[in-house]
């Protein structure tokens, strides 16, 4: 059967249009789940409830009835029989993965964290200080106290989230990591996932996903203390649940699917273009569209996806993707390309096409971007060094990928001298007397009449 993938032309009126309601789709307005998913929902709540009645009702019962609608959820929805004793990952069974685990895998694991980390470090900022006369201010750096991990574990095992989540926030200086994981063979029962939590340090591991998941770090139960920020994707569920708990914590972003804007042309080859297209789908769901100016490089790739997608294990789950969520798009030029994918805001950038760099100071929304040929989005989700946690569908035009200083929350620090106070003075009143402050401005004109007298304060001596 053909690949039924769009083919639009941005000649054509209805392609922005068509563009818009794929955003759209991916968005988590989208409400993309399985039909597998949507059964489930009522199986456990015994009516067709949508994705976001689902996560008010879960985070509302595990913020009233604690670890007890844990365990209920776990139960009704992953089938795991966990207690209070069992919830959590022992540190016997995090040092047994570790020791089952080959040494080729550990050594990959090392060489990765060492990437992050170095990558990682040169993004943290200094303290800074600014004198004035006689005082000082200051803005000053702290690594949140305790954060927790969302890594997926449904359709595969995902360690590399462990990597691009626990090393920026360890490279922050957070003391306190707890990965959350569903209680499936991808998740916290994955040998590899474990192993690479132990070669870390991390020692805080539960068998727990979903919106529970989410709710249990936001909130709190018996034996999990509650988090200071939530990272990490997953599912429609787990953002949803993200979106809902933010404020009682804060959150990285509220993703959805995957996704990858890819810009080329003759310079590219077909078959490497059609490749990176595909790793966005196989995600499923997934989202890869291309955007080119050569309609013979754009035909080519078609028939490329069509011969690789039969080679792939995967294949016909990114065959479903790309049908429901790629487009190939025939634009009239690379300045049309750049104000389109500035528009799709997209998690991944991949520009290949002819002098790529060249390109890069019209490119001004994306997640991440990945220029040239040799630089494929896979080796940003797996070894580079910046996370490959990142914002989706559109949410790029104003938010920013994961990284240390995503872990770090910052305070000013003001001391003023009596001199200083004194040519503060004035304008403070101003202001406060036009805003009815009164209070305001008699806390400083009070000081100020007493600065001006000779006696010393204990502080000034």
């Amino acid at each position: 059967m053909a690949l039924r993938i769009r083919r639009l032309d941005t000649r054509s009126p209805q392609t922005t249009a068509e563009l818009d309601a794929l955003r759209e789709k991916l968005s988590p307005r989208g409400d993309i789940v399985s039909e597998a998913g949507r059964k489930k929902t009522i199986e456990v709540f015994g009516e067709p409830l949508s994705p976001q009645q689902v996560v008010e009702k879960i985070c509302s019962e595990v913020r009233d009835q604690g670890i007890d609608a844990v365990l209920d959820y776990s139960r009704r929805i992953d089938g795991a029989d966990l207690s209070v004793e069992t919830i959590r990952v022992s540190a016997e069974e995090l040092a047994a993965a570790h020791k089952s685990i080959d040494q080729e895998f550990l050594t990959a694991v090392r060489r990765i964290r060492n990437n992050i980390t170095r990558f990682q470090e040169a993004l943290l900022p200094q303290a800074t200080r600014i004198e004035l006369d006689g005082g000082w201010l200051a803005q000053q750096y702290q690594p949140l106290a305790r954060v927790g991990i969302c890594v997926p574990g449904g359709a595969a095992a995902y360690p590399s989230t462990v990597l691009m989540t626990a090393v920026p926030a360890q490279t922050a200086g957070v003391q306190q990591i707890a990965v959350f994981a569903p209680p499936t063979p991808f998740g916290a029962n994955n040998p590899h996932l474990l192993a690479t939590c132990c070669e870390l340090g991390v020692s805080e591991v539960y068998r727990l996903g979903g919106a529970q998941g989410v709710a249990t770090m936001a909130f709190g139960v018996e034996g999990i203390p509650r988090v200071d920020k939530i990272v990490g994707p997953g599912n429609l569920f787990v953002a949803l649940a993200k979106k809902h708990v933010y404020g009682e914590v804060d959150i990285d972003s509220i993703a959805g699917p995957s996704e990858v804007v890819v810009i080329a042309d003759a310079a590219s080859r077909t078959d490497w273009t059609a490749a990176d297209l595909i790793a966005q789908a196989e995600h499923a769901p997934g989202s890869a569209i291309l955007l080119s100016w050569d309609e013979a490089f754009v035909d080519q790739v078609y028939q490329e996806l069509e011969r690789l997608l039969g080679t792939l294990d995967r294949g016909d789950l990114a065959r479903e993707s790309l049908e429901a969520f790629g487009a190939l798009v025939l634009v009239k030029d690379r300045d049309e390309a750049c104000r389109l994918a500035n528009v799709l805001a997209t998690e991944h950038l991949h520009v290949s096409a002819s002098n790529a760099e060249s390109m890069l100071p019209q490119l001004k929304n994306a997640g991440a971007v990945f220029v040239g040929s040799h630089s494929p989005v896979a080796v940003g989700d797996y070894w580079a060094g910046p996370s490959h946690v990142l914002p989706t569908g559109g949410t790029a035009r104003f938010t920013s990928g994961l990284s240390a200083t995503a872990f770090l929350r910052s305070h000013s620090v003001i001391k003023f001298s009596d001199r200083d106070l004194t040519a503060a003075a004035d304008d403070v009143a101003l202001l406060a007397s036009l805003e009815g402050l009164t209070a305001h401005r008699e806390s400083v004109v009070i000081r100020n009449a007493e600065a001006a007298s000779p006696k010393k304060h204990d502080d000034e001596a």
